[in-house]
């Protein structure tokens, strides 16, 4: 991988540690509302249980791939970075653009069952 090409997936990382970081922010806040801003009867309160559950699981969500991306953002200017964990091979390009935290190439995270 050139140095140029590290260089955009650096600022690609960040980015997405940005999004990601306002989305958990967002996801907080409608896990935990402010006191008063809860349901008022309780079917709005069966109704926001219901998506506190959604929430929190695409809190728990985020936040997992937002330290992989932090880990990532680490490791970018090491040589380990866009190296397979599994078969030390280079993990495609396309495969680092859709998701630049990835450890492993395709067919290795196919064969381990990931």
């Amino acid at each position: 991988m050139t140095k140029a090409q590290k260089q955009h997936f650096k600022q690609t990382i960040d980015a997405q540690i940005q999004t990601l970081s306002k989305e958990i922010e967002v996801l907080k806040a409608a896990v935990y509302p402010e006191r008063g801003e809860g349901p008022s009867d309780k079917v709005a309160h069966i109704a926001f249980k219901q998506d506190q559950s959604i929430h929190i699981q695409r809190h728990a969500e985020a936040t997992k791939r937002l330290n992989r991306l932090k880990h990532a953002y680490i490791k970018i200017d090491t040589p380990e970075y866009g190296i397979c964990k599994e078969c030390e091979e280079e993990i495609a390009l396309e495969r680092l653009e859709l998701m630049p935290e990835s450890l492993y190439c395709v067919d290795c995270m196919n064969e381990l069952g990931l």
